[in-house]
């Protein structure tokens, strides 16, 4: 379906109207559940945890991904020990002065009897974002793309940076973020400082995006000092349907 008129980021006066403010990301990225309780994790996350951190006015917005066998089996690349993720959480912040208040309302969770153990972690990072790119025929803009209804998300984890646009031409990629790693407390984060993730959002089935990208990639792959750890597509999670993409 074509939407009407003319994309926002081809119009100032939209632009001009504000950007979303994030420019910080906390990213989680851990196993699957160590007795296969996948969705009564998710449950509680999705209708607990999830919620409570958005109180905070830092936090403007957040995305849960989930890998399935199916998007096991279509990476591209996955090195451990990134190929043990099949579970990724997304909070996008203001600004890394968040963190603070992020930590402290944790505990009070804590203490309150609200928290579930959690799941097996691979690694966490707080991350800068550096780059935003949307296709035009999706109208919204760059900045708004974490509030934008994705199908999916490609996942790519690298050492070394590359542009975004040439991921947009392929079809089902809607957008996509680069952030990079910073050197913070070890309480937040075990991501070495420096490190590249870029999310690919999609408006189609992320198994077959999969499937489609890899040229792009080996393109973005040759050019001098990227190398890639993790590529990989995930599904979004569909609240109330706990069980519909699990690992």
């Amino acid at each position: 379906m074509l939407l009407p008129g003319t994309p926002s980021d081809q119009v100032g006066e939209v632009l001009a109207e504000g950007d979303g403010d994030i420019t910080t990301m906390f990213v989680s990225m851990a196993r699957r559940h160590p007795d296969g309780a996948d969705a009564d994790y998710l449950r509680w996350h999705t209708l607990d945890h999830r919620p409570e951190q958005h109180r905070l006015s830092a936090v403007r917005a957040s995305l849960r991904l989930v890998s399935t066998p199916r998007c096991r089996a279509a990476r591209t690349v996955s090195r451990p020990p990134y190929d043990a993720i099949d579970h990724v959480m997304t909070y996008f912040f203001t600004g890394i002065e968040g963190m603070g208040p992020f930590l402290a309302l944790s505990k009070a969770l804590g203490d309150a009897g609200r928290k579930l153990p959690l799941l097996p972690p691979v690694e966490r990072g707080v991350y800068d974002v550096s780059a935003r790119a949307a296709a035009p025929r999706i109208k919204v803009g760059a900045h708004v793309l974490p509030w934008w209804p994705a199908r999916g998300v490609y996942l790519l984890l690298e050492n070394g940076t590359a542009a975004v646009e040439e991921l947009l031409d392929v079809d089902g990629v809607a957008g996509a973020w680069t952030a990079t790693s910073l050197p913070v407390s070890e309480r937040l984060a075990s991501a070495p400082a420096g490190q590249t993730l870029t999310y690919c959002f999609l408006d189609d089935d992320p198994v077959g995006v999969g499937e489609r990208i890899a040229p792009a990639l080996d393109a973005r792959w040759g050019a001098d000092g990227v190398d890639p750890l993790l590529a990989a597509p995930f599904h979004p999670v569909i609240p109330y349907e706990w069980e519909r993409h699990v690992p």
